[in-house]
């Protein structure tokens, strides 16, 4: 301000201004606190409860790597950056980043006596794989919805899990799935807490992600948008919303031989999900496709390169997680994910090395945008595609640590 200028609004004029704003100030503040800082996975894995196991992520990384070996020489016209090194080794140590053991869809209805066993068995697994240093990072359950018909059984399902665990594994989210009206979040919230006293667990220990295969999720009864409201009745308890893919293209009447991920509707439910959950820390992972790498080699190289495409048109719409319901599914995700995050590098560390220098160019970017090419070279950090010595080589002021700073707009460019 300039000291020479005397304002003629009295400090009662500020303070009035004031106590309107700061309840508005908190709210906002609580409402969107911003994105995580720990990294998003780049997919999550669903396995049937029938047949999931403490040996899965190895089983799937192996299946993995025997159809990367078959087919490198289609891969390699695939990918853009020469990244199948780095992903084999990818799928030999951490092939799965987020695991689902799937008591809905996947696993159907089967006598209680069945899933019972099931649920006990899935929380042992689920405790032997949180401290697998090559497992998961993130795992958990989907267990049947909050329909009448299958609620009971769904939180009995929950239920055992935790008990065959022997509590709350590392990393432990589970999925509710079929969301339709934001009051069922309210509903989820309290079971959450019913359990947490009933076995003693830590306030707040239990996580959940909504998934979002229904219209009614993204545009309720009186107009307004169901997930955005269904975030904030969350509690702080909502991780992510997951959208499904031939649910909701089902719902909305779309014929089966044109559900996929690229359908308009899905376009417009995700694009949906995705405002409802900026700056609020809840990560949107898009859907599922059920074209896999199997029959003769034409056709699994033209689901590979399906599913390359795929992932590459998520990444570029900001949808940095997806579904893989198969192991071919792990190739393509992360040669994808590589492919993205090196293609964005150079651009991204010169742009960033620019703002921070205060240059001239082609291009002058404002703080958002410097946020936004933190971002990605952060997600590129995170999920392995390159290293910090990488980084560096482009841009020699983008440290980790600057690169964060970035994201809170604490860097003040030229200082």
């Amino acid at each position: 301000m300039n000291p020479q200028y005397l304002s003629r609004l009295p400090d009662s004029g500020f303070d009035r201004v004031d106590a309107l704003l700061d309840p508005v100030d908190t709210d906002l503040a609580d409402a969107f606190p911003g994105d995580r800082q720990q990294p998003q996975p780049v997919h999550t894995v669903y396995v049937s409860a029938a047949d999931a196991g403490p040996d899965t992520p190895k089983v799937w990384g192996e299946q993995a790597v025997e159809l990367l070996d078959r087919h490198t020489n289609a891969l390699s016209e695939i990918g853009t950056t020469g990244a199948l090194p780095d992903v084999r080794a990818m799928l030999e140590h951490r092939p799965i980043m987020d695991l689902r053991i799937d008591f809905e869809d996947g696993f159907g209805w089967r006598s209680d006596d069945v899933e019972d066993a099931a649920a006990l068995e899935a929380g042992r697994t689920l405790r032997l794989l949180s401290s697998d240093p090559s497992g998961p990072r993130s795992l958990g359950i989907r267990a049947k919805g909050l329909a009448p018909h299958e609620r009971r059984r769904g939180i009995r399902t929950l239920e055992l899990v935790l008990e065959g665990a022997g509590g709350v594994p590392d990393g432990f989210v589970f999925t509710v799935p079929k969301l339709r009206a934001a009051q069922q979040v309210t509903a989820v919230v309290a079971l959450c807490e019913e359990l947490e006293r009933a076995y003693g667990l830590p306030d707040r220990s239990l996580l959940f992600e909504l998934q979002i295969e229904s219209p009614q999720a993204v545009l309720g009864p009186d107009g307004t948008v169901t997930v955005a409201k269904a975030i904030h009745l969350a509690d702080g308890r909502c991780t992510g919303l997951h959208y499904g893919t031939y649910d909701y293209s089902a719902a909305c009447g779309i014929a089966s031989r044109f559900q996929s991920l690229e359908h308009p509707v899905a376009d417009h439910a995700k694009s949906v999900m995705l405002v409802a959950a900026a700056q609020t820390g809840v990560w949107v992972c898009d859907g599922s496709t059920q074209v896999i790498p199997q029959g003769s080699d034409e056709e699994i190289r033209a689901a590979l390169a399906r599913h390359y495409r795929l992932v590459t048109r998520s990444l570029e719409r900001g949808y940095y997680q997806g579904w893989d319901m198969h192991p071919g599914h792990l190739i393509t995700r992360w040669l994808a994910t590589f492919d993205f995050y090196r293609a964005a590098l150079p651009a991204a560390a010169t742009r960033v090395q620019a703002y921070l220098d205060r240059q001239g160019g082609g291009v002058m970017d404002e703080p958002a945008t410097a946020q936004a090419l933190a971002t990605v070279i952060l997600r590129g950090l995170a999920c392995g595609a390159f290293d910090e010595d990488a980084v560096r080589a482009q841009a020699p002021g983008c440290t980790v640590d600057t690169l964060r700073d970035l994201l809170t707009r604490a860097v003040v460019p030229g200082s």
